[in-house]
């Protein structure tokens, strides 16, 4: 009788053990599918097994504060704009080329004294649409720098101290993966003047990221530089400006550089020989490389209705005809280029 008890009881605990067992796994499994970074971490891992690839390097090790992160880098290789790509701005992508470029490319000219270091700090500033981003990006891929673009979206988060764990984790990622450049886009939002009505989490966010920005400028080996980029520069806060010593205007472009975009963004495309860059060019005072290229998007559609046209008084036609200069005279002629930046600006003059 007594045996017949242990034995029911050691099936009982076992049935119970078991059940734990299984409790368990299904707890587990379900926290993984509810873990908020399990997509990033698969993701991080796909672009550090690509970056390690491309740098001979082994595969990093990260934590999953640089997981989250990882998910914002640009392999430079991926990356379609160049110099070339960009029409006008000669004299300051010369300026670039010498001070940031070159120093990544090349840390072995840079290594003879303090006053050959690389920049750590760049801010491009100017009205929106004038390629700015689109600048960022083309030093990244002529420097051969990993780009990690940071959205301020991802350093937010709703875990008390996780924010200045992200911002850690932006510079020591940017560290492992040198040469880097670390973008931040419209930095005003982030990095602004401060206030008294900031969210302390915020004002943490700032002070943490200045500090570890001061660790890499004192560090002369780090070949990690920011670029930032502003619509507002009177926004920013006196402290990161001093940590931005190189600042380029990147303004509305003149006559001459609004040929050059013209003629950069029609390249390749189906154009008659016979344009005259510089005459569409003059007709198009005030206009940014952003309005350039949609000028062009929307000159693009005459030879598509011309086709249509013939198509419905029964002809047909193996292509569009090539884009002419009475196409974008035809859009000139119909709309007008974006001009909120230059209305706030004149609301502004006394």
């Amino acid at each position: 009788m007594g045996g017949s008890s242990e034995t029911k009881f050691l099936q009982e605990l076992v049935l119970y053990a078991a059940s734990a067992a299984l409790s368990c796994l299904v707890l587990f499994a379900g926290l993984r599918h509810l873990d908020p970074n399990r997509e990033a971490s698969k993701k991080a891992l796909e672009h550090k097994k690509e970056i390690a690839k491309r740098l001979g390097r082994p595969l990093i090790h990260t934590n999953p504060y640089e997981d989250v992160i990882a998910c914002d880098v640009i392999n430079p290789d991926h990356i379609d704009v160049e110099f070339g790509s960009i029409g006008g701005l000669e004299s300051i992508k010369q300026e670039l080329f010498e001070l940031v470029i070159l120093p990544l490319r090349r840390p072995d000219l840079f290594s003879y004294g303090k006053l050959l270091g690389p920049q750590k700090g760049v801010l491009l500033y100017g009205p929106p649409g004038t390629g700015k981003t689109m600048l960022a990006k083309a030093i990244a891929k002529e420097s051969g720098a990993v780009f990690i673009n940071v959205k301020i979206s991802s350093l937010m988060s709703k875990w008390f101290g996780d924010a200045q764990k992200l911002v850690a984790a932006v510079f020591s990622l940017a560290y492992k993966l040198q040469p880097a450049i670390i973008f931040i886009d419209e930095v005003d939002s982030f990095l602004g003047q401060r206030r008294n009505t900031d969210h302390e989490a915020l004002a943490n966010m700032k002070t943490e990221f200045m500090a570890l920005w001061d660790g890499f400028t004192t560090d002369q080996n780090a070949r990690v530089m920011v670029l930032a980029a502003t619509n507002r520069p009177s926004e920013l806060d006196e402290a990161i400006l001093r940590r931005l010593p190189q600042a380029f205007e990147i303004g509305i472009p003149d006559c001459k550089e609004r040929a050059e975009i013209l003629r950069v963004i029609l390249r390749g495309e189906r154009v008659e020989d016979n344009i005259d860059y510089d005459h569409i060019a003059s007709l198009c005072e005030g206009y940014t490389g952003s309005d350039l290229l949609e000028l062009c998007k929307k000159a693009a559609y005459f030879p598509v209705r011309d086709l249509l046209d013939e198509e419905k008084n029964g002809k047909q036609l193996s292509a569009p005809r090539h884009l002419s200069e009475s196409d974008l005279e035809k859009v000139l002629a119909t709309s007008q280029k974006t001009k909120i930046f230059n209305l706030k600006s004149d609301s502004q003059e006394p």
